[in-house]
C-alpha cells in the first residue's frame, strides 16, 4: 500500500470539538473531518461562525454538523451529545476545547468571575466527559482532549489565577480519567497551548509585553499557528496515540521545556 492509499486516521470515528467555529478549534475540526471523522462543530455566540466551518468540513468533501451549545451549561452538553449520537452514532473522540481569560488583579476577582471561569473552562470538561464516556466505555474505545494552556503549568501570566487554576485543573481532570478508564482502551490526555497566533476578541489579546517575550524565548522566534494544535490533537486521536494515556502535550515551540 502506498501512502497516498492509506485509509485516513479517524475514518469510520465520531468526534465533538468545543468552541469549533474559529482558530484552534476550527483547525481541530477541519483536519479530523479531513481524515474521516465526522464532527460535531460546537459554539454558543456566533452562528455565522459556525456555519462557515461546517460549510467549509463539507466543501472538502467531509461531513460535519454545527450545535449551538453553551459548554457550562450541562443539560445543553447533554443534548449536543444526543445529537451528535443521533446523527452519527455514537461519540469516539472528544476535545473541550472552550476557554475564557479573564484578566483581574487578585484582589479585584469577584466570586462570580470565579465560579464564571471555572465552569466554562473547566466544569464544561468534565460536562463533555461526563456524557460520552459512558457510550466509549461500552464500545471499548475513546478519545478525551482538554485544551489546555500552559499558563497553568507556568504560571507566567499575572493576573490570571482563575484561568491558570483551571488551565492546571483540566489536566489533572484528564488524569483522573486515564486512570479509571484506561482499562476500557479510552485515553485522556492534555494539549498545553504555548503562543499561538489566533483571532481574539479585545479582551482575550496577548498583551504585546507577552508576544515580545514568547518570540525572544521561541528558539525559531515565531508563534505557533492553529494547525500546529491540531496536528497534535489528531496525534492523540488516533490508533497511534494508544499508549499515550494521562499525559500533557507541550506545543509551545520550546519556550518552555519540561
Amino acid at each position: 500500500m502506498t501512502s497516498t492509499e492509506l485509509k485516513p486516521r479517524l475514518s469510520g470515528k465520531t468526534a465533538i470539538v468545543t468552541g469549533s467555529g474559529q482558530n484552534i478549534g476550527r483547525a481541530i475540526a477541519e483536519l479530523f473531518a479531513a481524515q474521516g471523522a465526522d464532527v460535531v462543530v460546537n459554539g454558543s455566540k456566533n452562528r455565522e461562525n459556525i456555519d462557515r466551518t461546517v460549510e467549509a468540513i463539507n466543501a472538502a468533501g467531509g461531513n460535519a454538523i454545527g450545535v449551538m451549545a453553551d459548554v457550562g451549561d450541562p443539560e445543553q452538553v447533554r443534548a449536543m451529545v444526543e445529537e451528535a449520537e443521533k446523527s452519527f452514532g455514537g461519540v469516539d473522540i472528544a476535545v473541550s476545547n472552550v476557554s475564557v481569560r479573564i484578566k483581574y488583579a487578585f484582589e479585584d476577582i469577584t466570586v462570580e468571575d470565579w465560579r464564571r471561569t471555572l465552569n466554562s473552562n473547566l466544569s464544561s470538561c468534565f460536562y463533555l466527559a461526563h456524557y460520552v464516556l459512558p457510550g466509549m466505555r461500552e464500545r471499548g474505545w475513546g478519545r478525551i482532549i482538554h485544551i489546555s494552556g500552559y499558563d497553568g503549568f507556568t504560571g507566567h501570566v499575572p493576573h490570571r489565577a482563575a484561568n491558570v487554576t483551571s488551565k492546571a485543573g483540566m489536566h489533572a481532570l484528564a488524569k483522573a480519567i486515564a486512570r479509571e478508564y484506561g482499562v476500557h482502551k479510552v485515553t485522556a490526555n492534555s494539549v498545553v497551548v504555548g503562543a499561538i497566533d489566533t483571532s481574539r476578541a479585545e479582551n482575550q489579546h496577548y498583551e504585546q509585553w507577552l508576544v515580545d517575550r514568547a518570540k525572544a524565548l521561541i528558539p525559531s522566534g515565531e508563534m505557533g499557528e492553529p494547525n500546529d494544535i491540531a496536528e497534535a490533537c489528531l496525534y492523540l486521536a488516533s490508533d497511534s496515540a494508544k499508549f499515550v494515556n494521562g499525559q500533557a502535550i507541550h506545543v509551545n515551540g520550546g519556550e518552555y521545556m519540561f
